[in-house]
């Protein structure tokens, strides 16, 4: 998974998963099929930790609160030459989505799943009045869900820390009223 989600689907050569996996090119494909099997299973993977992750922090504490926490989880590496491989999903969605249909099937899910937890977290917001705007749910959702991408790039291309928070402040300024 860290080679796919580090160097992309196509970056990543046989070669270079035969060394992470330490399989023989045989048992690779005994076991997996394909790269592209191989892959799929990794993105699985990395969608269903992610999802985990996000919904421990969005359930945690105050709505804003736990909303806040799920971003800033997002840029923790940030700042660590090297080490900020951005947010797999997003990866694909810009790398694969377009021509792989089980990678857009995938992508499209995740954006989904994104924007219903935030959803259900905003409304929970919104009824204890930890969250002080009284917009749309779901509008403030999408709203954080369009945003999504574009952070995560912004972290991938080497913004500095302090202009992604920066960035990241100003969006979740919309659920302050």
């Amino acid at each position: 998974m860290a080679m796919f989600w580090c160097k992309g689907y196509e970056a990543t050569s046989m070669a270079d998963l035969l060394s992470a996996t330490g399989l023989s090119k045989s048992s690779l494909y005994a076991t997996f099929g394909s790269k592209h099997e191989l892959f799929i299973c990794a993105f699985d993977l990395y969608r269903q930790e992610r999802a985990r992750d996000m919904y421990r922090a969005l359930e945690n504490g105050p709505a804003r609160q736990a909303i806040e926490t799920f971003f800033r989880l997002l840029f923790t590496d940030i700042g660590n030459p090297g080490e900020s491989r951005g947010c797999m999903s997003i990866n694909q969605a810009v790398e694969m989505a377009a021509h792989d249909p089980e990678v857009r099937l995938r992508v499209m899910e995740d954006f989904r799943l994104i924007e219903e937890a935030l959803v259900s977290t905003i409304e929970r917001g919104q009824e204890d009045c930890s969250l002080a705007s009284r917009r749309n749910a779901r509008e403030l959702a999408r709203l954080l869900v369009l945003a999504f991408p574009g952070l995560q790039v912004m972290a991938r291309a080497g913004y500095a820390k302090d202009d992604v928070a920066s960035a990241l402040n100003l969006l979740l300024s919309n659920l302050d009223g």
